[in-house]
């Protein structure tokens, strides 16, 4: 699986300063990344078998359909809307040619998976944004997906689950990926408005318009540690306002203090809580 890696720090957000000890048992010849926090090279099949978590608590970026399959019952996850894929609505140049690179490498067919499954029994809705797939932008069959599998867990009386990954709004489509803002956004609500429940797991990054619309809407907002949660980005505010941020600006940990999220929660406890969550929502209806 490709991972996205930065192993020159752009600015203070990218850097880290956690404890590390060494994976055991590392063969020579095999695969490593270099994790972005404590520098050390990694196996790929320690990652893997750890749910991409770095021995010094990093996170890793994951795909969507690990994601889901991370979560989700063995067997149980059921995909829908797996047909759809983008056009060139505005004819952007060289847009087609992007859309089938991003395929190639996510092994996708869109920016965001969606579907049905079992949490710990109980049948859900869920959806995650993928990564690979133009960083996981926002454009019209995104938008659509999201507002379908909304629309079906309206129909079916279903919770959703949402594992958001996003460098925001798909500039390529102009003003219809601005558009997905407002339509996820009243699907969202019509599905809140039955009492259903809606979790939202933000990971690193989540940014721009998806933070803007159906990822910060949910009943409960979730966060897994140290992911970059924001609408514009560091330096722009920055410029705009004329001020320094903290370090930690936008970082899960600095969200939760400032109260614009629920919980953080470690990617190996996110099973059981998001089962004792929807266990919980369940007894109360």
């Amino acid at each position: 699986m490709p991972l996205i890696n930065f192993p020159n720090p752009n600015n203070s957000l990218e850097e880290g300063g956690r404890s590390f000890f060494l994976f055991e048992d590392i063969k020579v010849d095999e695969a490593e990344e270099s994790c972005p926090n404590c520098h050390k090279s990694v196996p790929l099949s320690k990652l893997k078998e750890n749910s991409y978590v770095c021995s010094c608590n990093y996170h890793f970026r994951m795909s969507a359909r690990d994601r889901i399959l991370s979560i989700a019952d063995e067997g149980s996850f059921r995909e829908l809307f797996g047909n759809y894929t983008s056009t060139n609505p505005i004819q952007f140049p060289g847009y087609k040619d992007k859309v089938e690179k991003s395929m190639v490498l996510s092994g996708e067919r869109e920016a965001v998976i969606t579907g049905e499954c079992k949490i710990g029994g109980i049948k859900s809705a869920i959806f995650a944004l993928e990564a690979s797939f133009m960083m996981g932008s926002m454009g019209s069959v995104v938008g659509e997906k999201i507002t379908s599998l909304f629309e079906r867990a309206l129909s079916y009386h279903l919770p959703v689950i949402g594992f958001t990954c996003s460098g925001g709004a798909r500039m390529q489509e102009g003003l219809l990926s601005l558009m997905q803002m407002a339509k996820t956004s009243m699907a969202v609500k019509n599905h809140s408005d039955v009492g259903l429940l809606y979790i939202a797991v933000l990971t690193d990054p989540t940014t721009g318009g998806v933070t803007a619309s159906f990822a910060t809407e949910a009943d409960i907002l979730i966060a897994e540690p140290g992911a970059l949660i924001g609408f514009a980005g560091r330096r722009v505010i920055e410029q705009t306002t004329g001020e320094t941020l903290p370090k930690d600006f936008q970082r899960s940990e600095f969200l939760l203090s400032h109260g614009l999220i629920d919980m953080i929660c470690h990617r190996h406890a996110l099973k059981e809580r998001l089962s004792d969550l929807l266990k919980l929502h369940k007894g109360g209806i």
